[in-house]
């Protein structure tokens, strides 16, 4: 396995999914602890480490990351970040040492990097490696992974697209068509919930029972979206 430290939060994560009525899809919940710790770690003990100020300054963050690392509450970190940033990017692109174009150009770039993404998404493709080898080697692990109920719809497709590469062909058939199952039995059941909610503003269904549907929306932007 090429990276061991993913193993226990996999674990624990499909066995509290597993054990829990609440419909989650657990690798969304591994994905937000991934990122929370990339955030504690840049406005804790990362923060004053020269080679992640270099990254950082060149990088930058998202929007959602800034405004995550805002309502943290940890002001000084973030203002000692931004203090270098700013200066860095002040040497880029002031008018006095920049073109318009050359500005521009380093602008486009920084809008599409985020440091905090970059490292996210980084141990995120490892730990869908690892739950992908787990499943092919532990049959303990495979019946954890096969009783899940849920998983949204972007990350059925990132583990189908893992097992592609990393499985053997024979083993991936097997998991792509459990995984796709999985997918199909939520997709079917959002397609008659939200159905049966939009029949339910038709005054000819007002006085039938609403069944799973009064949150259907909700949960469809969930499957769809991901719980990011």
């Amino acid at each position: 396995m090429a990276e061991t430290i993913y193993t226990i939060p996999i674990n624990e994560e499909l066995e509290a999914r597993a054990a829990s009525d609440e419909i989650s899809c657990p690798l969304c919940n591994l994905y937000k602890k991934l990122e929370n710790d990339e955030l504690s770690l840049i406005l804790g003990a990362s923060m004053m480490e020269p080679d992640v100020r270099i990254k950082t300054n060149r990088l930058g963050f998202c929007s959602r990351h800034f405004d995550k690392m805002l309502t943290n509450g940890k002001r000084l970190p973030l203002a000692l970040m931004l203090e270098s940033h700013l200066d860095e990017l002040r040497s880029e692109i002031s008018s006095r040492r920049a073109s318009p174009e050359k500005a521009v150009k380093r602008i486009d770039a920084l809008n599409f990097s985020c440091y905090v993404c970059d490292r996210t998404e980084g141990n995120f493709t490892r730990l869908v490696s690892n739950m992908v080898y787990m499943w092919e080697t532990d049959e303990e692990f495979r019946n954890k992974f096969d009783s899940q109920k849920y998983f949204c719809l972007s990350h059925c497709a990132r583990l189908i697209e893992c097992a592609k590469q990393e499985m053997p062909k024979k083993v991936y058939k097997e998991f792509a068509e459990i995984t796709h199952e999985k997918m199909d039995a939520v997709l079917e059941k959002l397609c008659d919930d939200v159905s049966w909610f939009c029949k339910k503003y038709d005054y000819r269904y007002e006085n039938e029972p609403w069944g799973d549907a009064k949150d259907s929306p909700e949960r469809a932007v969930k499957f769809l979206g991901g719980e990011l």
